[in-house]
């Protein structure tokens, strides 16, 4: 039997550099100047930028709204011509320019100095004074160059510039353009720990005690040799210096680079979990006799990971289900701006939700959700690739893989590697070629590399039936599964018990997941040690791949509609669990009686007209609300469904018994049609005679007024936080109106400005930066950012005939 046991790596929680005082490394974001234009060559440091745009970053273009006078184009970033069509949700990419001066002081001469890019969609040139620094093509790793050869002297200004393509067809779903995670610039002694240099493992993890072994890589630009020594201090979660403190002299030869290896010892450790999220700090100096050439400060997790297939997914000693989800990286209104508060809220909406783990489809993430994943305690599926040599639009990543996929791999893992949250690599997802000669060369290829790079944690890939290989048989997987350490299914849970009777040793994971088969999935998982998750397609709405979810009412006649993909004004997969502005779905409810989170829940269909009847796609759901508000509908048949693990379930209207039903072991869902009158549904479940939960809806009066809510209503004074004010129409008793689609005007005043503002409706192509919003089932969402100034910012919400809401949100 399969078993793999991996010693911890440990949590780098931010980008190492990005942890630094700005002595070091400072953030590099802001008082960018940028133009979208394709024929402008700004590389050289005199040209004139006087005329464009002021911004900072994270910033992505193609959220933006387009200029009025574009043909085919409405309010918002749409145009019924780009070129990603549907992939991209009619979003528009192109050629942007950024260019940023800079100055280094006269005791700053002679240092090293970096500048690091989390990540710019997609291919990216960098210019420093006029001098080219490289090509970086691949959207989603991070990269950096060494300015110090080009710099101007210290007091005279720098100029660097920045080109960023997104042309052609090179992605199937949102992407986003430009510069759309951070940059940061490090000023170090030309002695320093190298750009994600530090590894940090524990070989050894018990109760009593961890091993914690850092790995310090040293580049020396100094051309002379370099005797140093490396001191590492550890801290304890609450702050306190371990007593140990361990110091290693090493000779580093000149413009060569040196490797310092520590052990250290943490009695009783803290461990890292889901659930108790805990983490250390390393302290890092690097010393010249008393000289002090560089320190790198990072906190890291401590915690044990194993896989077998009978045992399952082993976290410190105890089995882990992984309740997980995929996503994709945008941020709705915000696009794919990685800022930080953004990238942090989704993950505390999914684990509100009752989500421990996620997968990063289909591409490495952002820095600073993998941060939020580690403070928070949610588990990473890494992604690398979505596809390899083989395209799935003309213009994506297949253009470079050959030569780059070793660089951008090395990237990811580098990169990625100390996070704890991070507990599986994977290569790729519904590769072409995955089970061909070639395909197969290729996955040995990737996992060996992975392998070599991190020996502490598996190797997946997410596989899927051939359906562009019409003669192959789902058996045709198995030479690639034999090259994983876990295999990953994508959508194939009915063929988990039969390959396992094949291949006992395959250790399996549901990648991709319909909600509708929430329950027989998480069946398998809490049945077989040998299925270790549930990853539901997916966790959240996304930009792009338009309508893969959506519902279709069409006469009874005619044949089911299959198509999934719809066109124009759908923008929106539509498919998660949560909506684009983080309101929990129909599905949600569902998956909550599944995972156990809730006792029971309710939802109710919305008509359906006489003669019709509805299809939904494999990844959609029925056209259900937790909703007992039907105007107009009154005295016909709704169809009601109560989910509950109770063997009992009762239904009752305005205290009236509708019926009850008993529910088997297959089965979490019981249906009853309802007479529709206003008032209050109510279900409730039953176990042996006695109650085990209740659900009901109660019936919205008229809109009465607009209610704000904001999520943080004390922010920090740094343009990395975000709070997020969600705007309701209730009636006098404060009961949401899901029938009341009103236009919502704002108005901000203090210290602050609309970030975005957006809706859940999948075919609502409005701007996301106008200050006026229609509300989508009496809700709609503004995103409010501060100056970086210290003060007040007031938001107000009106719209005609309702009662205004205000709020007020403190910057400090």
């Amino acid at each position: 039997m399969k078993s793999i046991i991996f010693a911890c790596y440990v949590l780098v929680a931010t980008y190492a550099i990005g942890q630094q005082k700005p002595t070091r490394t400072r953030l590099f974001d802001s008082d960018w100047r940028f133009l979208k234009d394709s024929t402008v060559q700004a590389e050289q440091a005199t040209y004139n930028d006087a005329s464009w745009r002021k911004l900072d970053l994270p910033h992505d273009w193609s959220i933006e709204d387009l200029p009025n006078q574009i043909p085919d184009q409405v309010a918002g970033p749409f145009l019924r011509t780009s070129v990603g069509n549907t992939s991209t949700g009619y979003t528009v990419g192109g050629t942007g320019w950024y260019r940023k001066s800079f100055t280094l002081t006269s005791s700053e001469k002679g240092k090293t100095v970096l500048i690091h890019f989390d990540g710019a969609y997609t291919e990216t040139d960098v210019w420093l004074n006029g001098h080219h620094l490289g090509y970086h093509p691949y959207g989603y790793t991070p990269f950096s160059y060494d300015l110090s050869p080009y710099l101007s002297q210290p007091e005279t200004k720098n100029v660097l510039a920045v080109r960023v393509k997104n042309i052609g067809q090179n992605s199937r779903w949102y992407t986003g353009s430009g510069i759309y995670r951070h940059v940061w610039l490090t000023i170090a002694d030309p002695v320093h720990i190298a750009p994600l240099g530090l590894a940090i493992t524990t070989t050894q993890v018990t109760g009593k005690s961890a091993q914690v072994q850092l790995t310090t890589l040293i580049d020396n630009a100094s051309g002379k040799t370099m005797p140093i020594v490396v001191q590492t201090t550890l801290i304890t979660p609450s702050g306190k210096p371990i007593s140990t403190t361990s110091r290693q002299s090493l000779t580093v030869i000149a413009n060569g680079k040196g490797e310092s290896k520590q052990v250290l010892t943490v009695t009783n450790p803290q461990l890292w979990s889901p659930e108790t999220p805990h983490l250390y700090k390393a302290n890092v100096v690097i010393l010249s006799g008393q000289k002090r050439l560089d320190s790198l400060s990072t906190t890291f997790g401590i915690r044990s990971i194993e896989f077998s297939a009978n045992q399952g997914f082993v976290l410190n000693g105890k089995r882990v289900l992984l309740k997980g989800g995929c996503i994709h990286h945008d941020n709705g209104p915000l696009g794919a701006a990685a800022i930080d508060r953004a990238e942090e809220r989704k993950v505390e909406l999914l684990k509100a939700n009752g989500f421990n783990a996620m997968r990063t489809s289909h591409n490495p993430p952002s820095p600073a959700l993998l941060d939020a994943c580690d403070r928070l305690g949610m588990l990473v599926i890494d992604e690398a690739f979505d596809m390899w040599q083989r395209p799935k639009k003309p213009q994506d990543y297949h253009r470079f893989f050959d030569k780059w996929w070793q660089r951008d791999l090395t990237a990811m893992i580098h990169r990625d590697r100390n996070h704890p949250s991070v507990i599986l690599w994977s290569i790729g997802n519904e590769i072409n070629e995955r089970a061909d000669p070639s395909g197969l060369e290729i996955t040995k290829r990737l996992a060996d590399e992975v392998h070599r790079l991190d020996p502490t944690r598996p190797v997946t890939e997410a596989l899927c039936v051939f359906w562009e290989h019409p003669g192959k048989v789902w058996e045709d997987s198995d030479k690639a599964f034999a090259l994983l350490d876990v295999g990953g299914y994508n959508y194939e849970w009915k063929h988990n018990e039969s390959d396992h009777q094949r291949h006992p040793e395959r250790i399996i994971v549901g990648t991709e997941t319909f909600a509708k088969e929430a329950f027989e999935n998480w069946q398998q998982v809490e049945k077989h040690p040998y299925v270790i998750g549930d990853f539901v397609w997916t966790a959240m709405d996304y930009m792009g791949e338009t309508a893969i979810g959506h519902t279709i009412v069409q006469p009874r006649p005619e044949k089911d509609s299959t198509k999934a993909v719809l066109p124009w004004p759908w923008f929106n997969a539509w498919c998660g669990d949560l909506d684009l502005i983080g309101t929990k779905k129909p599905q949600s409810y569902y998956r909550d009686v599944v995972w156990r989170n809730r006792p029971i829940a309710l939802a109710v269909h919305s008509p359906i007209p006489d003669g019709m009847k509805e299809t939904v796609t494999n990844w959609g759901w029925p056209d259900e609300q937790q909703s007992w508000s039907w105007p107009g509908a009154e005295g016909k048949p709704l169809q009601v469904r109560v989910f509950s693990r109770s063997p009992l379930v009762r239904l009752e209207l305005n205290g009236k018994l509708i019926g009850e039903q008993r529910l088997s072991d297959s089965s979490l869902t019981a249906t009853f049609t309802v007479p529709y009158e206003p008032g209050i549904l109510k279900a409730s479940g039953f176990e042996n005679g006695k109650p085990t939960g209740t659900a009901e809806l109660r019936t919205a009066g008229k809109p009465h007024h607009l209610r704000l809510t904001a999520d943080r209503s004390i922010i920090r004074p740094d343009r990395n936080e975000l709070s997020y004010v969600t705007i309701e129409v209730v009636d006098e008793q404060g009961i949401v109106i899901p029938s009341a689609d009103l236009l919502v005007s704002f108005q901000l005043a203090g210290v602050g400005e609309l970030a975005g503002v957006a809706n859940a409706n999948p075919t609502d192509m409005s701007s996301f930066q106008q200050p006026q919003k229609k509300t989508f089932r009496g809700r709609c969402l503004t995103i409010v950012r501060p100056q970086g100034i210290p003060g007040n910012i007031t938001l107000k919400a009106s719209s005609p005939d309702l009662q205004s809401g205000e709020l007020m949100i403190i910057v400090r």
